[in-house]
Parts: structure tokens; sequence; C-alpha cells
């Protein structure tokens, strides 16, 4: 069936990204983060999820008043559950994830995004090894995030080497229908199950990236891996897409 006049004028005012931003007690970065969105050269929506944030991260998100779209979770949720209800109000064509911290870099979005604008693939992930591990790297999260990548290749045929990397690239229609579970850091892996037993091949770009740790507010823990490593095999094996 052919789009309606209404769905063909819509899309026409749809942005063509939805960045999504969950945060959580990041009052000393999320500006720096939010500048940085709004100044990338693409048609773009902030969505910002505030997850519960203690410190003064909801007072800095009031001030960008109409220049963003702000969702605010009183206690906090999660992350995956923080990113679910960013999708909910995404009208973009391509949704990216991004961390409200400075590790990664908004200005290479363009780049991400690009595979998908141009009809060229549907989801994009940005790897941060594609030059191998860099400084800083605590030696358990390189072994935890190489043990990923493999568990992609082998479970899902998959060729990517950065599974557990927060940017990533995803046809908004294709995202909002893999009907999500996350709560939690397991967001990734469920992406990459789900997009797999759909049929999609996921495409990479390489993105620079520069790692922090606990003492600068790094949230995901040595327990998340477990997690995930069973999301990769639970999807394979036992629940369906």
């Amino acid at each position: 069936m052919s789009p309606s006049i209404i769905e063909r004028i819509a899309a026409t005012l749809s942005p063509d990204v939805s960045v999504l931003v969950p945060a959580l007690n990041e009052q000393d970065t999320i500006r720096e983060v939010i500048d940085r969105l709004l100044a990338v050269p693409l048609d773009l929506e902030v969505i910002v999820v505030n997850d519960g944030s203690t410190d003064g991260t909801a007072a800095i998100l009031t001030e960008y008043g109409g220049q963003i779209k702000l969702v605010t979770h009183l206690t906090k949720s999660g992350k995956g559950r923080a990113i679910r209800s960013g999708l909910e109000v995404a009208s973009g064509r391509v949704v990216v994830i991004q961390d409200a911290d400075l590790e990664y870099f908004p200005e290479e979005i363009p780049a991400l995004v690009a595979p998908i604008l141009e009809g060229r693939s549907k989801v994009v992930y940005g790897t941060r090894f594609s030059g191998g591990y860099p400084k800083g790297m605590a030696l358990p999260n390189k072994i935890v995030n190489w043990g990923l990548a493999l568990a992609s290749r082998l479970l899902y045929g998959q060729k990517i080497t950065d599974e557990a990397t927060c940017y990533k690239a995803v046809e908004t229609n294709l995202l909002k229908s893999l009907a999500l579970q996350c709560t939690g850091f397991e967001f990734c892996p469920e992406v990459t199950a789900k997009v797999s037993r759909v049929g999609q091949r996921i495409a990479e770009i390489p993105i620079r990236y520069v790692p922090r740790n606990k003492m600068a507010g790094k949230k995901i823990r040595w327990t998340d891996a477990p997690i995930a490593f069973w999301t990769l095999l639970k999807y394979r094996f036992w629940k369906r897409p």
C-alpha cells in the first residue's frame, strides 16, 4: 500500500536523526554534550531522558527549553528503560544513542548515520577498536569487549569488532519494531541479537573514543558482562525477536 498524503507530508517534516541521551547524574558533562549535539550539521532532534538524577542535571536540562525534547523519570530506572522512553517520542528517520559523558564525539554522528540516510544500511555501529584497543581501557574491559564481538560472530554471523559500542545507529522504524525489553546495559546485546534475528547486517565505521573510569563517573560494572553474554545467548536459542 502506498503512503497517504498525510504520511508523505509527515515524513518531510520529520528530522533526519533522533539522538537519545540517557542521563543519570551527569551535571559535569551534560551541558557540553548537548551543546555539541545542537551544533551537529544535521536535521537533528535531541531527546534527553533524565533518569532520576539527584545532582544538578535536571536544572541544567531546563535551560534548553524547546531546543531539546526532555523526558523525565522521577526515579532511576536503568539505561535500557531510559532509551525505550526516549524511543517512544523519537520522530527522526534514524535513532542514535549518545551517552551523556564525553567518551564519544558527537561530531562523528553525520558519518555514523550516512549509510542509513543514503539507503545503504539499516544498522550502523561505530567501532572504537578499528585501530586496536585505546589507551586507558582496563584489561578486563578489553577482554569482555573482545568476547562480545566474538560471541556476535559465532552466534549471529555478524562480522563486527565492537558489539558494546554506545554509538549504535538504527533506522527508527526497525528499532521500534524490535519490541525492546531491556532495562539496563543489556540494551546493546538485545539490539545486536534482534536486528540479527530479523536478517539485518550490521555495518561498522571507525570512531574516536576516550574511555573514562569509575572515578570519573563510569557506571557500567563487571557484573553487567555476564548479563550481556546471556542476552546474546537467550535471543539466539530461546527467545523470539
